[in-house]
């Protein structure tokens, strides 16, 4: 099915992994990570920014601290970060989308030379609160990468570090990374992005609140991860 959808859509190139009983049943590559170069996709060697999945390993190193007793899921985040909001919200709020804040697109991405500060963006004016924090799930980027800023805060390590230290590495995943722009040994096997089934490749997309969104990976890493 794959190849004949990639055809349709004008998709130059995609991975999959497919993962059953905690092992890996398949993994292949289509079509082309450059397609001016007529590099192929690999399963295991091209890198993807994987969007929004990002979250999941966000939460994933929330849950850890939750584990080692150093954060409450239930305890209002102001006690791990100094953040001013309109109404508390907890852990357990933005991890479930239910902080009640409006979603805005301003600033979200960026260009390749743009600076990442996930204190400034979770600080300087945050999103309103439309809703009473726990009654209305109401998907938020904002709210995902306030409780990175909280792994960041109660670790004393970057987010970055973090997870690479304790989510990525004791997972195997060595080719995968919330650096933005990417580190050399990375960079050169990141497929290019296009816009548009014709046309030249975009530049490198930076996402202003790293832990909603900034993962890169590849498929057999994100298979290790599952």
């Amino acid at each position: 099915y794959l190849p004949a959808a990639l055809d349709r859509e004008g998709i130059p190139g995609a991975t999959v992994a497919v993962v059953h009983d905690g092992e890996v049943v398949s993994a292949r590559g289509f079509g082309w990570a450059d397609r001016d170069d007529r590099v192929p996709v690999d399963p295991e060697d091209t890198l993807f920014r994987v969007g929004s999945v990002s979250k999941v390993f966000t939460a994933t190193a929330v849950m850890q601290l939750v584990e080692d007793g150093e954060v409450d899921l239930d305890t209002d985040v102001a006690t791990y970060v100094d953040v001013d909001l309109e109404r508390p919200v907890t852990l357990r709020h933005l991890l479930t989308h239910t902080g009640g804040f409006e979603e805005r697109v301003a600033g979200l991405i960026e260009g390749p030379g743009a600076s990442v500060d996930l204190r400034e963006s979770m600080t300087t004016d945050p999103p309103e609160q439309v809703f009473e924090p726990g009654t209305t799930p109401a998907y938020s980027n904002y709210g995902n990468a306030l409780a990175g800023f909280v792994v960041e805060e109660v670790s004393g390590q970057s987010f970055e570090d973090y997870v690479a230290e304790h989510v990525l590495s004791p997972a195997g995943m060595t080719s995968s990374t919330f650096a933005q722009p990417l580190p050399a040994e990375l960079a050169d096997r990141l497929a290019a992005g296009y816009a548009a089934p014709t046309g030249p490749p975009a530049e490198f997309e930076t996402v202003g609140t790293a832990p909603a969104g900034a993962l890169t990976a590849s498929a057999t890493d994100m298979a290790r991860f599952m």
